[in-house]
C-alpha cells in the first residue's frame, strides 16, 4: 500500500525558477555585535524634518473592512524625546487635511474640514470604532525614534526566515511590571523583537510589546539611504495592531539631527473650532447622579 501511494503522489511537474540575480552571499554577527549596532542606529537620529508621503489604510481582515485611502503628502517634524508634529496634505490642491501634534504626554489634532480641535492624553487607550480615528502622532515617534537595548537587559538570539529573505531577530526582555520584589528570577517578558536582514545587516523589522505581551506596533523598513551622515531607511510601513491601521511613509526629502525651535510643534486651538477632549465621556453618556431627598 505504501508503494502504491508513493507512486501515486509522485511528483507530476517540475518548475525551474530562474534566480532574479546572484545568490546573495548572508551576513554573519554575534549577539553583541548586532546589539551594538542596533544600539548606534538608535542613537544616531536626534531629529527629524521630512517631507513624506503617507498611505494609510484602516482596518483589517479581523474586522471585516479594510478602507485604503489616498497617499497625500506630509510635513513631518520631530525632535527627541517625544516632540512631534505632521501636517497632512490633499492631492494636488495642497490644502492641509490635518495637523497634529504630540509632546509624549498630550495629542492635539485640528481636522479643517470638520472645523475640530481634538485633544487628549498621548496614553489613552480607547479604541475608535473607526480605525482612522486611532492614528496618533505619538504613534509615528515610535517609528521614528528607536528605544535602544539596555546594558542590562537579557536578550535572545534566533534565526528566522520567510519566502524572500533571512534574519537575526534580537528579542529584549524586562521584568514584568506587576511582580513583585520577591518575585522569582525568571518572571520576565518581551520588550521588543529587532529583526536584521543577514542580506546587509541592516534592521528591517521592529516589533514593541505593552506590559503583559501584548503587540503595541509593528514596524518595517526598508530601503535604507544615505541622508548626509546620517543613515536612514526612505520606506517606513508602521502597523498599529491595537489600532487596527497600517501607514506607510515615503520619505522623499530630509533632514536629520538640526536643532528644531520648540514654538514650532506649538498646535493651539483655531478661534471657532470645536473643542474636543478625546477619552472624556459625553455630557449626556454620563450617569446622572440622584439628587439627595429633602430632610423634613
Amino acid at each position: 500500500m505504501a508503494a502504491v501511494l508513493a507512486a501515486g503522489c509522485a511528483v507530476s511537474h517540475t518548475t525551474v525558477v530562474k534566480p532574479s540575480g546572484p545568490p546573495v552571499r548572508l551576513q554573519s554577527a554575534t549577539k553583541q555585535e548586532l546589539i551594538a549596532r542596533y544600539n548606534e542606529q538608535a542613537g544616531a537620529v536626534t531629529s527629524l524634518n521630512g517631507t513624506v508621503t503617507m498611505t494609510l489604510t484602516a482596518g483589517s481582515a479581523y474586522t471585516g473592512v479594510i478602507k485604503q485611502y489616498h497617499e497625500i503628502k506630509a510635513f513631518i517634524l520631530a525632535q527627541k524625546p517625544s516632540s512631534i508634529r505632521v501636517i497632512g496634505q490633499a492631492p494636488v490642491v495642497g490644502t492641509n487635511i490635518f495637523d497634529m501634534e504630540s509632546d509624549g504626554e498630550t495629542f492635539r489634532i485640528f481636522i479643517p474640514s470638520q472645523n475640530k480641535f481634538l485633544t487628549g492624553p498621548a496614553s489613552l487607550e480607547r479604541p475608535s470604532a473607526k480605525p482612522i480615528e486611532n492614528l496618533r502622532p505619538q504613534h509615528i515617534t515610535g517609528a521614528i525614534f528607536w528605544d535602544s537595548i539596555p546594558a542590562q537587559s537579557v536578550v535572545l538570539l534566533e534565526e528566522a526566515s520567510d519566502d524572500t529573505s533571512r534574519y537575526y531577530v534580537l528579542t529584549a526582555t524586562r521584568r514584568n511590571g506587576n511582580s513583585g520584589a520577591d518575585a522569582p528570577d525568571l518572571d520576565w517578558e518581551i520588550a521588543q523583537k529587532v529583526w536584521f536582514d543577514r542580506a546587509d545587516l541592516s534592521v528591517a523589522r521592529r516589533q514593541s510589546y505593552d506590559p503583559g505581551g501584548k503587540l503595541a506596533s509593528d514596524v518595517r523598513y526598508g530601503n535604507w539611504d544615505g541622508f548626509g551622515a546620517v543613515h536612514y531607511p526612505r520606506q517606513i510601513v508602521l502597523v498599529q495592531p491595537g489600532n487596527d491601521y497600517k501607514l506607510q511613509i515615503g520619505i522623499t526629502k530630509a533632514v536629520f539631527n538640526e536643532t528644531i525651535s520648540a514654538d514650532r510643534f506649538v498646535l493651539r486651538q483655531p478661534p471657532g473650532a470645536e473643542l474636543v477632549n478625546v477619552g472624556e465621556e459625553p455630557q449626556d453618556m454620563k450617569p446622572v447622579e440622584p439628587k439627595p431627598e429633602p430632610k423634613d
